[in-house]
């Protein structure tokens, strides 16, 4: 089927010289360059690529108005190019970019259980030839959220994000033809299937060390967030074909009971889909970070952890404080927990944050997997986590670097200002002025 499609009206503008500010004496910053002032009423998530010889940005400026940012690594000016799309208050609504084979700019996001966004640039890395199609492959393609893209094994694009609604909804995969440049389904069947009683929530692919895609899911039985259960993990070589870790094979659609289950929490008991984290150990061991509610109720982090051909379950610490949580809409974390980091010492982190006992990195016991204790963050995330506007609420937001960095041992992070979700909804009252989203590019 031939690929419709609708010509948008691009605004392509250039931005005066960006400024550079210096980095404090002992940091380990090397440049911080502004991008532009963005909305900072509601958080959305922003995306950051780097595909030498250019740096992308995708975010909704101060009017939230979708906005491609372009700069050459070597400069520190940016082009920008609107897109004909202006967010409302959904915080669902981040935006992701992906670079293909030939060099085209894919771009997906604004999408919350509604009809599917995509873009692609008819021109190699130029966001002002960006073209909005209608479709991908034309079904299920009315009720999208969670648009991702990634690799696939053999280095072909593929594209992911769920069908249908919290509590009933499917994962999909597409898969792009590099050279119609069309798409089709990846798999016959969406990958897991809710059966419609429930949907999965899922952290992943990622491809681990041990050459395997790794995915992870809880399962949630209603749009309210306190309903999120189960614990389940699956692996993959090319996408397609996928087992459990101990090597049983699982057709597809992934289903509830057909084995994939890492650690069975009831509904209601204490975890949440989006704070799942895929990690591996010095040894190459699949690892999943997650929380649930203890039995005296309080809300406990925990590592599962592969070993010796079964699942550990490994309790990371003892926080006497619960969170309490649950309805619908996009909610703000009381906890947050990063995925198990191996350093080439072998040494293993985890990053974590709590609404009463703070934040930082614990150094993890490699065989309890039990935290050590806090280090520093490190000096780089300090100056960029310091809060630098007055109104009542604010926080930092980071968005990570995606793509292939350009080899100057270098990585880059985008950090901007905005209060805190508000279950989708709009706020009421006085808002706060646009917050200045900036480029931190560090040494690694």
């Amino acid at each position: 089927m031939k690929i419709q499609y609708l010509l948008p009206a691009l605004i392509a503008f250039q931005a005066s010289a960006s400024s550079i500010k210096p980095p404090p004496a002992d940091s380990r910053e090397t440049q911080v360059i502004d991008v532009a002032p963005v909305w900072s009423a509601h958080p959305v998530g922003f995306c950051l690529l780097t595909h030498a010889p250019y740096q992308f940005v995708a975010f909704y400026d101060k009017e939230r108005r979708l906005t491609v940012a372009r700069r050459d690594l070597k400069e520190t000016r940016w082009d920008f190019t609107r897109l004909p799309v202006t967010t409302g208050w959904d915080s669902h609504n981040y935006v992701t970019m992906a670079v293909d084979a030939a060099g085209h700019l894919h771009l997906s996001g604004d999408m919350h259980c509604s009809p599917l966004v995509y873009f692609r640039t008819t021109k190699p890395l130029d966001p002002s030839s960006f073209e909005r199609l209608d479709r991908m492959t034309g079904a299920l393609e009315n009720r999208t959220t969670y648009p991702r893209f990634f690799p696939g094994p053999d280095g072909r694009l593929i594209f992911t994000y769920r069908d249908g609604s919290s509590g009933n909804g499917n994962q999909i995969f597409n898969v792009q033809d590099p050279t119609t440049r069309t798409w089709k389904r990846l798999l016959d069947t969406p990958l897991t299937d809710g059966e419609g009683e429930r949907n999965a929530y899922f952290d992943g692919p990622v491809k681990g060390p041990d050459g395997w895609f790794h995915l992870a899911w809880v399962w949630r039985e209603t749009p309210d967030a306190s309903t999120n259960h189960d614990l389940s993990h699956a692996r993959s070589r090319d996408l397609v074909n996928w087992e459990t870790a101990a090597g049983k094979p699982l057709k597809t659609p992934i289903r509830l009971d057909d084995g994939a289950t890492v650690d069975p929490v009831p509904s209601g008991g204490g975890m949440i889909n989006g704070n799942s984290r895929i990690g591996f150990d010095h040894l190459g061991r699949v690892t999943l970070s997650y929380h649930k509610h203890d039995a005296n109720g309080n809300t406990q982090p925990w590592i599962a952890r592969f070993e010796d051909g079964a699942w550990k379950l490994h309790q990371t610490t003892d926080w006497p404080a619960r969170w309490e949580f649950g309805g619908g809409g996009t909610i703000g974390f009381g906890i947050h927990l990063g995925p198990v980091v191996a350093a080439k010492d072998g040494s293993l982190t985890q990053e974590w944050s709590h609404f009463k006992f703070g934040g930082g990195v614990w150094s993890l016991d490699p065989v309890t997997l039990h935290a050590r204790e806090t280090m520093d963050r490190g000096k780089k995330r300090h100056a960029a986590g310091k809060v630098e506007g007055s109104f009542p609420g604010l926080g930092v937001k980071i968005a990570r670097e995606s793509g292939t960095p350009d080899g100057s041992g270098h990585e880059s992070f985008l950090r901007w200002e905005t209060l805190g979700a508000n279950r989708d909804l709009p706020r009421e009252g006085p808002l706060p002025p646009p917050s200045m989203l900036r480029l931190h590019t560090v040494k690694r």
